[in-house]
C-alpha cells in the first residue's frame, strides 16, 4: 500500500469489478421512490396479465429499466454486463431479489399492455403532481425550439 495524506492506492492480483459510476444515482433514485411509497405502490398496482411470467413481477422490470435509463449505457447488453457483478445489490435497492434475464425483459416488453402502462402513468402522475410538478415545470421533449414532438 502507498499512503499519502490525499491519496491511498491499494493493489491486488485478485480480479475485482469496479462499481459503475452511475450506481450511486440508482441508489438515490431507489431510496427516493421507497421513501415516497412508490416502490410498494408500483409493486402492488402495476400488473401485467400474462400466462408465463416466471418468478418476476412488473416491479422487477421497472427496476431494471430505471437502472438502464440512469446508467447512460448506450446498449442494453452493455448495461447487463456492467450490472451483472452487482445484480444482488442492485435489485435489493428496489426490495427485489433477482435481476430479470435479458430474454425475460424482451418478453415482458413485448407483452406490456395499455392497462399496465396506464397504471404506471397514473401512479407516476399522482406522485409528481402531488409534489407540485406541473406540465410547465417538468419540461418536455421538443423537435426544435418551441415545437413539441408529435405523438408524445
Amino acid at each position: 500500500m502507498i499512503s499519502n495524506p490525499c491519496i491511498e492506492v491499494q493493489t491486488t492480483a485478485e480480479n475485482r469489478f469496479s462499481v459503475p459510476a452511475w450506481f450511486a444515482e440508482v441508489v438515490i433514485i431507489a431510496r427516493y421512490l421507497e421513501k415516497q411509497g412508490l416502490l410498494e405502490a408500483f409493486a402492488q398496482q402495476v400488473r401485467l396479465v400474462r400466462g408465463r411470467f416466471g418468478t418476476y413481477e412488473s416491479i422487477d422490470f421497472l427496476a431494471l429499466l430505471i437502472g438502464y435509463a440512469i446508467s447512460g449505457e448506450r446498449r442494453l447488453p452493455d448495461f447487463f454486463e456492467r450490472v451483472e457483478p452487482f445484480e444482488a445489490g442492485f435489485m435489493a435497492l428496489f426490495g427485489r431479489r433477482c435481476l430479470p434475464h435479458r430474454s425475460s425483459l424482451s418478453r415482458f416488453l413485448a407483452d406490456v399492455d395499455r392497462p399496465c402502462l396506464e397504471a404506471f402513468r397514473t401512479l407516476f402522475e399522482q406522485q409528481t403532481f402531488a409534489e407540485g410538478w406541473t406540465a410547465e415545470t417538468i419540461g418536455g421533449i421538443f423537435a426544435s425550439p418551441g415545437a413539441p414532438l408529435s405523438g408524445l
